[in-house]
């Protein structure tokens, strides 16, 4: 087994391998980086990270079908559909369980919280002390969501049920990461890389059980942090940068 040193050299080499705009290509983040407006990005970087589990090619597909549905203008769209747009909506199927029904309160959603502000980076802002995006999660879930509950609350993860809320971490890193590597955007500067997470999911889980990163059996928000002490000390100002080595690890099969 691979002592702290040398895991930290192996996984700042796969970290480098992958993090190449070569990934962009197979990868959900490729629909973001079809668009240039900053509220383009965050509306097609949220709304495709809430439709990223399962099969890369599928989430995909079905994240080009809610761009087909919004005409491949995001922004423009969420500020100004018609009632109408939505009624034809809510009968489309998207990805899965995410329906046209909840893909309509996810846009009704996003108009609420664009008329209020510029960017969805004032919605993930953190407090004095806070050291991860656990409470800046649930503030941004609270506000998103607002106070009528609809069957599409279950799309959007409660980091205070314990959830390693994986798909908004991903969406954080692709906002908030910049290396100039041309894959994360780093277009949200108020929030700082050094407090992000590498989104837990069954690859990342079960490479970093495999390298000996953590314990924990179950992919959730304690072993999000367990994760987080490790990777910390490996890069305090870009622990997330890990994403790419070990999600990269996972589905390649370099590391069985």
């Amino acid at each position: 087994m691979m002592n702290f040193d040398e895991l930290k050299i192996f996984l700042d080499e796969k970290a480098d391998q992958y993090n190449h705009p070569d990934f962009i290509v197979n990868d959900p983040i490729q629909i973001p980086h079809r668009f240039s407006l900053k509220q383009d990005i965050e509306i097609a970087g949220f709304l495709t990270a809430t439709i990223s589990w399962g099969n890369r090619k599928s989430i995909i597909q079905s994240a080009e079908k809610m761009l087909d549905f919004m005409g491949n203008s995001p922004y423009d769209f969420v500020m100004n559909f018609s009632g109408n747009d939505l009624d034809f909506i809510r009968k489309k199927s998207v990805h899965r369980t995410f329906n046209g029904e909840d893909f309509a309160v996810f846009l009704k959603n996003l108009k609420r919280i664009y008329a209020e502000n510029e960017s969805l980076e004032n919605l993930f802002l953190l407090k004095e002390n806070e050291v991860n995006y656990y409470h800046s999660i649930e503030r941004f879930r609270n506000q998103f969501l607002g106070e009528n509950v609809h069957r599409s609350h279950k799309h959007v993860s409660s980091t205070y049920k314990n959830s390693a809320a994986k798909r908004l971490m991903m969406f954080l890193r692709w906002m908030v990461r910049n290396d100039e590597r041309k894959v994360d955007f780093g277009i949200w500067k108020q929030l700082s890389p050094q407090f992000l997470s590498v989104p837990l999911d069954i690859h990342t889980g079960n490479i970093s059980r495999k390298l000996q990163l953590i314990s924990r059996k179950q992919n959730d928000w304690k072993t999000v942090e367990e994760l987080d002490l490790v990777l910390r000390k490996m890069n305090a100002n870009d622990p997330a940068k890990y994403d790419f080595a070990l999600f990269g690890l996972g589905i390649s099969g370099d590391f069985l």
